[in-house]
């Protein structure tokens, strides 16, 4: 059952209809307003079958306008390492202490990075932070010895994306109070991120649909050209 706010933004547009970026851009924030600064968000069908759909493909992208919200970045090493994540600015350090915080369930970070030379430690825990879409990996900036840059990339706007067993990915991509210029170039850079990944099992166009919507919205469907 969708609420009376849903409805009535509904109304507002042709949900059959594929719009221009930009456009879609203007009936989403003429949409009517929650109570708070919604997120943005862009859902990308992928050209693949639900049989073949990829497992485990992930991406980084930096947003130029960059989420609008505050990113909570862990950070698990040791030594030098970890007092070069506390002068970062890192909200959180430490290495034992976190790892059994997470057996136990203990989750009060966004973004989880740690130093190559403590991956064995950290895979204790893969269960429990890897369909969060969390463990740390090389591809994904999340695993490296280069934890100062780490951190002002996911701090000022990197955000990650995943392929779900349906073969969509959900990305936020600003907030709705950004300006139509921040949010189209925001949504571009996310669009070409996944565009220009190796995604196995697709050949030709890699994208079939894109719908942008906030966190109460319906979704509108955009043409990202």
């Amino acid at each position: 059952m969708k609420g009376k706010k849903y409805e009535q933004s509904a109304k507002t547009f042709d949900r059959g209809k594929v719009y221009p970026l930009e456009e879609g851009i203007k009936i989403l924030k003429g949409f009517v307003k929650a109570k708070f600064d919604e997120t943005v968000e862009v859902h990308i069908r992928l050209n693949v079958s639900t049989k073949k759909v990829p497992q485990n493909v992930s991406g980084t992208v930096k947003l130029p306008a960059g989420t609008g919200k505050k990113v909570r970045v862990a950070v698990i090493a040791k030594g030098d390492k970890a007092k070069e994540a506390e002068s970062a600015g890192a909200d959180k350090v430490g290495y034992e202490d976190i790892i059994e915080e997470i057996s136990k369930g203990k989750i009060d970070f966004d973004v989880l990075l740690t130093t190559p030379d403590s991956m064995r430690d950290v895979s204790k825990v893969a269960r429990i932070i890897g369909p969060r879409g969390l463990m740390p990996t090389p591809k994904n900036g999340t695993a490296t010895f280069e934890i100062a840059k780490a951190l002002e990339d996911f701090k000022s706007g990197l955000v990650r994306w995943k392929i779900d067993t349906s073969g969509n990915i959900h990305v936020g991509s600003g907030k709705i109070s950004f300006s139509e210029e921040d949010l189209a170039s925001n949504v571009r850079a996310v669009v070409a991120s996944v565009e220009s990944a190796k995604i196995p099992f697709i050949s030709g166009n890699v994208i079939k649909k894109i719908t942008i919507s906030s966190t109460m919205s319906p979704g509108v469907a955009v043409d990202v050209l």
